[in-house]
């Protein structure tokens, strides 16, 4: 099983400039399209609560897992809440045969992912803009390195990076 860390970045590396923000009030359309693109290639998106609740919806012809410290009380149609660590989730999806995995955000999945050496790929789409201050796309991990597989202008401005992680 792949899985795939899938971000929009500021040029100063920040995936929003509050946490409540959704990344369409500053990302290219391009960008929109390669990320519906891949997540529903891959099939199954991985968010957090604070994610899922800025999107606010389960995201369509995909797999919608959330995964959050207090599981809801009450089930959402479309959406599997879960409080599983990520190295029991990643188990699981294997077993149950999943073939690929899109981290969607935020920043404390994206961390948890790569502290736990769980994330196979990175596909991180730079946009044309600077925040200053924001939310960082990831914290509380050791040094990654990684080797550059692909690079891709999406539009007029945003540059697409995909990345394997180095073992």
């Amino acid at each position: 099983m792949i899985v795939s860390l899938i971000a929009a970045v500021s040029a100063d590396g920040k995936i929003a400039e509050r946490e409540d923000q959704t990344s369409l009030d500053w990302t290219s359309k391009e960008d929109t399209k390669f990320f519906v693109s891949k997540t529903k290639e891959l099939g199954t998106v991985v968010m957090g609560r604070k994610t899922y609740d800025t999107i606010g919806r389960p995201l369509k012809d995909r797999r919608n897992i959330v995964l959050t410290r207090t599981v809801s009380p009450e089930p959402v149609e479309g959406i599997e809440f879960t409080s599983e660590s990520p190295a029991v989730l990643v188990d699981r999806l294997k077993s149950e045969g999943v073939q690929g995995v899109a981290l969607i955000g935020g920043s404390s999945i994206y961390g948890q992912f790569l502290s736990a050496g769980l994330v196979d790929e990175l596909f991180l789409t730079i946009e044309p803009v600077q925040f200053g201050t924001g939310v960082p796309l990831a914290t509380g991990f050791e040094r990654l390195n990684l080797a550059l597989i692909h690079t891709e202008r999406l539009g007029d401005h945003a540059v697409l990076l995909h990345y394997r992680v180095r073992r």
